[in-house]
């Protein structure tokens, strides 16, 4: 998979692609990255990216002309070395809420590009060059830089090789069933009078399974009733173990 970054300050990037299991991705060839910021395309000596808005208002619009530039230059890059063409996705609090499913559809991308903003947004007129909009939440950043690396986290982690344990992804919260996960717990097996509920002790795969299904549409129910599909059943109430004496 190939990700391009379109992106004012393109240092923030560097710890994050060079740490845990992104670092690794790009390390083991699952993952490349391509930085560009917009400023190599922009206009007269201190390549400006952005202007006034026509039509008055306070702060700065980013340039239509100086942004398609650089996600033109980036695909002619791929196109000259062989590489699939990226698709474009503008990160703005007006796009599509990015979930899981989301995640999962990047992920079978060759290659997707990433544009993000700064200032008062983009000039309508790039929303025509590109194939998405997303938005990370019904918020306000001052740019899109964060955005990315939430997405780029979320995405990589679901291409196979990526992560060790295939398994997890299938389990955790917003997984394959669309619930939250059910809780977890590691030694001690007693902390503050907080017990381990027994049947993860017990050691019966077969219960311990059943109750992790019930401890998870339980607590999809208590903190995420949007998730729960219409009519299904009832949950089970929590199991609870006992505190040491």
């Amino acid at each position: 998979m190939r990700v391009d970054i379109v992106t004012l300050f393109p240092e923030l990037f560097e710890t994050f692609l060079a740490t845990s299991f992104v670092g690794r991705a790009i390390k083991g060839g699952e993952l490349a990255v391509r930085l560009r910021s917009p400023r190599e395309h922009g206009l007269g000596k201190h390549r400006s990216v952005d202007d006034t808005p026509y039509g008055g208002g306070s702060g700065m619009v980013m340039r239509a002309d100086v942004l398609v530039a650089c996600m033109e230059a980036l695909d002619a890059e791929a196109h000259a070395a062989g590489e699939p063409r990226a698709r474009r996705i503008l990160l703005t609090p007006q796009g599509a809420p990015f979930a899981q499913p989301a995640a999962a559809r990047l992920a079978v991308e060759p290659a997707f590009m990433l544009v993000c903003g700064r200032y008062e947004g983009f000039d309508e007129r790039v929303r025509s060059f590109v194939d998405e909009e997303i938005s990370l939440g019904d918020f306000v950043m001052t740019g899109g830089e964060v955005a990315a690396m939430a997405i780029v986290e979320a995405t990589v982690r679901l291409v196979p090789g990526v992560l060790g344990n295939a398994e997890s992804i299938r389990e955790e919260s917003h997984g394959e069933g669309g619930l939250l996960e059910y809780p977890q717990y590691t030694r001690p097996a007693e902390f503050r009078g907080l017990a381990v509920p027994d049947v993860l002790a017990g050691g019966n795969h077969a219960e311990i399974a059943k109750w992790r299904a019930a401890q998870s549409l339980a607590r999809t129910r208590e903190r995420r009733p949007d998730l729960v599909a219409p009519g299904a059943p009832a949950a089970i109430a929590p199991a609870k173990g006992k505190a040491s004496e």
